[in-house]
């Protein structure tokens, strides 16, 4: 069996490269200088081809023969001015990756959305996978990019092929890892004070990429699920993060559009590799919400597993003795 992984070399690619490798040959796309530090031993047993989504030439002849797709490559801004370039790799890539299946006639593709696809607006307070796409000033270019891309998938589904789309909320995995999701870390590493007073969605990557491969064992095609262990307070995060890295935690809550605001969303952007300040009134806003991500849906299918919040600081923090140093 033939697997095509793309985003291979990310966060949830790596894990979901682990989980699945075991089923079949695997396939990725790379570009010549990838870094494919977060896959370990793995990387030896990927069949690599140099490319990537946008270059149709060379995800067709990647593609090829296989039996099933697994599309987590993507990216992740909050800069109003990266909306293009987010049209271009969420949706335009997704769009090619639907099309070149369709040409080959292949017919399965698991695709990681996001959370952030499901849409915002100020009176929803739960969301579940039933929820539906408003205009709304909540969403940004990030989450309108996804929401395309999730259109496309949907589109294929409706010219031949089977789906499963899955939509985490924030991912953790180990500090080492380094990627966007898990450098929120860094806020309590670095014992930052104020933390904002919505809620966050999160769920152990290591849960996240199991839950992908029982949707798939269970054949629950043509659906879409949410990926998320429980929603809790910046506070209550935070304090629980500080409590597990030895830290001192975050006690100033940010209230309102404020300098405080201002700075931890310049950290937060810095830490997120964002060389441009994201800081608008959209960013301001969706951090001072409380909303959960209802996971209602997969628990009732599966019956999954979630490690606790503790579990996963201990193990994200394993052999990072010097990053825990002031």
């Amino acid at each position: 069996m033939k697997i095509f992984i793309t985003g291979a070399t990310g966060l949830f690619g790596s894990y979901l490269v682990k989980k699945f490798a075991t089923l079949g040959d695997v396939h990725s796309l790379r570009r010549a200088h990838s870094d494919l530090r977060l896959l370990g031993e793995f990387a030896e047993k990927v069949t690599w081809h140099e490319g990537d989504i946008n270059d149709v030439v060379s995800l067709e002849e990647a593609l090829k023969s296989s039996d099933l797709v697994i599309h987590a490559a993507g990216m992740v801004s909050f800069d109003p001015k990266d909306q293009k370039l987010l049209m271009d790799i969420n949706s335009t890539g997704t769009s090619n990756v639907v099309n070149t299946m369709l040409e080959l006639g292949i017919k399965k593709i698991i695709h990681v959305s996001s959370v952030a696809a499901l849409g915002r607006n100020p009176e929803a307070t739960i969301l579940d996978e039933n929820h539906k796409w408003i205009d709304s000033e909540l969403n940004t270019p990030y989450a309108i990019s996804k929401y395309s891309a999730d259109l496309e998938i949907w589109r294929g589904v409706q010219e031949g092929l089977e789906a499963i789309v899955v939509h985490p909320s924030i991912l953790l995995g180990k500090i080492s890892d380094d990627r966007s999701s898990t450098r929120i870390y860094n806020y309590v590493l670095e014992e930052n004070s104020f933390y904002p007073t919505g809620s966050v969605n999160y769920i152990d990557v290591r849960d996240a990429a199991d839950q992908v491969w029982q949707l798939y064992d269970k054949s629950a095609w043509n659906q879409n699920f949410i990926l998320n262990a429980e929603s809790i307070p910046y506070r209550v995060f935070f304090e629980e993060m500080a409590k597990a890295f030895g830290k001192k935690a975050p006690a100033k809550p940010v209230k309102g559009w404020m300098l405080n605001m201002a700075l931890f969303f310049n950290w937060f952007a810095n830490k997120l590799g964002n060389t441009k300040n994201p800081l608008n009134k959209q960013t301001a806003m969706l951090s001072q919400l409380k909303v959960h991500m209802d996971n209602s849906k997969i628990n009732n299918l599966i019956s999954p597993n979630y490690r606790t919040l503790q579990e996963t600081l201990l193990w994200a923090k394993s052999n990072e003795k010097d990053k825990l140093v002031v």
